[in-house]
């Protein structure tokens, strides 16, 4: 499995900048995914989720890997784990979509 590398505050963290989608692809090729993968899982987690649901997806995320040696690191693995434990099952469903239909999971 490839490793899907996150910037969790900046990848998931909302300002009135610009879209979550250009916020979560920008935060994910600033720590190596390729641009064509992050835009889409950028749009399909905009598309999917609230605003809320992905500030909560963004601290959970952020929460998992706390006290870490590489924090700033989430395998695709990683990212499922923790939306499945968010008791949200339109979270879940949107990052597992998102991981493997932008090949993030291949």
């Amino acid at each position: 499995m490839k490793i899907l590398t996150v910037a969790l505050s900046g990848a998931f963290a909302l300002t009135a900048c610009a879209a979550p989608a250009t916020r979560i692809s920008t935060g994910l090729q600033r720590y190596g995914l390729d641009t064509q993968r992050a835009d889409c899982v950028g749009a399909r987690l905009q598309g999917d989720l609230s605003i809320g649901q992905l500030q909560r997806l963004g601290r959970a995320a952020a929460a998992y890997r706390n006290g870490d040696t590489d924090p700033g690191v989430l395998s695709a693995g990683d990212l499922l784990r923790v939306a499945g434990e968010l008791r949200d099952p339109a979270i879940a469903l949107a990052m597992g979509k998102a991981a493997a239909g932008c090949g993030v999971l291949s």
